[in-house]
């Protein structure tokens, strides 16, 4: 296959939320985001399914060492030769790119988070330069989008860390904030062994709020002139503050099952909120 479809499958084989939210963009813009998801999925699983870390590091550094060739107009990867017409074509930079594998790096380093602003690093690299990148392919006029994308970024990987709590305490990972855990009374070993509490449900909605106020703080700060151009991530944004909802009324039971919308609500909402603009 080629290297645009070797990405549309891996894309596609997902189910996630970012897929939909892409659906309707024209072919051009829609290829340079499948291929920079894609190889966000590639790091990510680089890191989730080797269980030795040595190896997994080993492998971050190839994908460093395939982004330099990708810059030189040499890479090997079906991903990083779609990545490299998309990076050709909507100026993505190389550095933002190594910040994701930075992202990906810190889980092989640390399994804990002092405090939010720690855990904020993490949520950058991750998520809001992802969102700043899928910002430069959607396009924008308004340099405050930069703003916007961000925020946007900090809120969808606040809304993937609540909602794979359980999941996450399952790789001996916790990535809710130490001083927050502490300040509502919920012992890391009652998130390990999956012993849901009121304390517990307590420190999810204080999680889902702060999400929300991020989700709020972005879509305030997009310009009026740009939002047609960003409505990708305004379906992202719908599809993820759903499924917040969904958790909350759930009773926050993160710790023993994944919540997730199916797949033809998520096209429902993507299609709503693209309609809607």
């Amino acid at each position: 296959m080629s290297p645009d479809e070797y990405c549309q499958q891996k894309a596609a084989r997902s189910g996630s939320s970012f897929y939909y939210s892409f659906l309707f963009l024209p072919p051009e813009r829609r290829r340079a985001i499948t291929a920079l998801y894609a190889f966000c999925r590639e790091v990510d699983d680089t890191v989730d399914e080797w269980q030795d870390p040595g190896v997994a590091a080993t492998r971050l550094a190839w994908w460093r060492h395939e982004l330099a060739a990708m810059s030189a107009g040499q890479a090997q990867h079906p991903v990083t030769q779609a990545l490299h017409q998309a990076s050709a074509s909507f100026n993505l930079p190389e550095e933002q790119l190594r910040e994701i594998i930075d992202g990906m790096e810190m889980d092989l380093q640390q399994t804990r988070y002092l405090d939010f602003r720690a855990l904020s690093l993490y949520c950058y690299r991750v998520a809001s330069v992802v969102g700043l990148l899928a910002a430069e392919i959607f396009g924008y006029q308004d340099r405050r989008t930069q703003k916007y994308a961000h925020d946007l970024g900090i809120a969808c990987q606040l809304t993937n860390i609540i909602r794979d709590v359980g999941e996450d305490a399952r790789r001996g990972r916790i990535y809710l904030p130490i001083d927050e855990l502490q300040r509502f009374g919920v012992p890391a070993s009652d998130i390990l062994e999956a012993r849901h509490s009121d304390a517990f449900r307590r420190l999810i909605e204080f999680q889902i709020d702060r999400a929300e106020s991020y989700y709020a703080q972005a879509l305030a700060t997009l310009p009026a002139a740009d939002r047609k151009a960003q409505r990708p991530g305004l379906v992202m944004a719908a599809i993820y503050r759903t499924l917040l909802d969904e958790i909350r009324r759930d009773g926050c039971q993160v710790l023993t099952q994944r919540t997730s919308l199916p797949p033809l609500r998520k096209l429902w909402i993507a299609w709503r909120t693209w309609v809607r603009g």
